[in-house]
């Protein structure tokens, strides 16, 4: 899950404090820092969830349900369950799923992302946004990830990251480095923002994450970039025997 307290050192828990610090300023720090594009990168994460009749979806750090509600609405017979360890953020979520009107489609949960309290094989997808750097664990919870959806199912994670190479490289990392801090801190009121920074230049290569997704069990991985390579979409599909 967003295991995720207020700085570097704090990495290490899970109850989620930080983000319950900012929920109420969650959904505003997105749009601003993204520039407004993580509605765009959150469609592409739906779409490569492949849903069909029917999709059981899995939402882990979920946070404010966004992508939880992109992916209901996409179908009127889409059912997501949301998990996170902000209750604050969930308290949040769970109000927009309800203006929405889909309440009896979209069930968020607290919990542990790399201890998830749901069955083998019981949906058609998972996806993580913005989640997967911040586990202290991530192989526990792409191995996760890959136990709870059935075999073939996407699994799908979109993370940011610092492009390494490229004409916007640079400009990237100064705005990542730089700039989203000190935003960060100022619209939110806490100065360990600073985390989000440090959490993302801590992220691996792609190539890096990828063999990590085949050791957690997923098979036929892949990496596209997005936006001269500030996010990264990485999909790949459950291959684990579930007993």
């Amino acid at each position: 899950m967003e295991q995720v307290k207020g700085s570097k050192k704090e990495l290490e828990g899970g109850d989620g404090v930080f983000f319950d610090a900012i929920a109420e300023r969650y959904d505003l720090l997105n749009r601003i820092l993204s520039l407004g594009l993580d509605h765009r990168w959150r469609r592409r994460t739906v779409e490569a969830l492949q849903l069909k009749e029917g999709s059981r979806i899995l939402d882990l750090a979920t946070g404010t349900a966004d992508l939880a509600i992109a992916a209901a609405k996409t179908r009127d017979d889409i059912s997501v369950t949301g998990v996170d360890p902000s209750v604050e953020m969930l308290a949040i979520g769970r109000q927009k799923v309800n203006e929405e009107g889909i309440t009896d489609r979209v069930n968020l949960l607290e919990g542990d992302g790399q201890n998830l309290q749901l069955g083998d094989d019981e949906f058609d997808g998972a996806a993580v946004c913005f989640g997967i750097r911040n586990f202290p664990d991530r192989l526990q919870g792409l191995k996760e990830m890959a136990r709870v959806t059935r075999n073939g199912a996407p699994v799908v994670i979109l993370e940011l990251s610092e492009p390494r190479k490229g004409p916007m490289a640079a400009m990237s990392r100064l705005y990542v480095r730089q700039i989203v801090p000190r935003v960060g801190s100022l619209l939110s009121g806490q100065k360990e923002y600073r985390y989000l920074q440090e959490s993302i230049a801590a992220f691996p290569p792609a190539e890096d994450f990828l063999a990590l997704m085949v050791e957690a069990g997923l098979k036929d991985v892949s990496v596209e970039p997005l936006t001269f390579g500030v996010v990264n979409l990485f999909v790949g599909y459950s291959d684990t025997p579930n007993s």
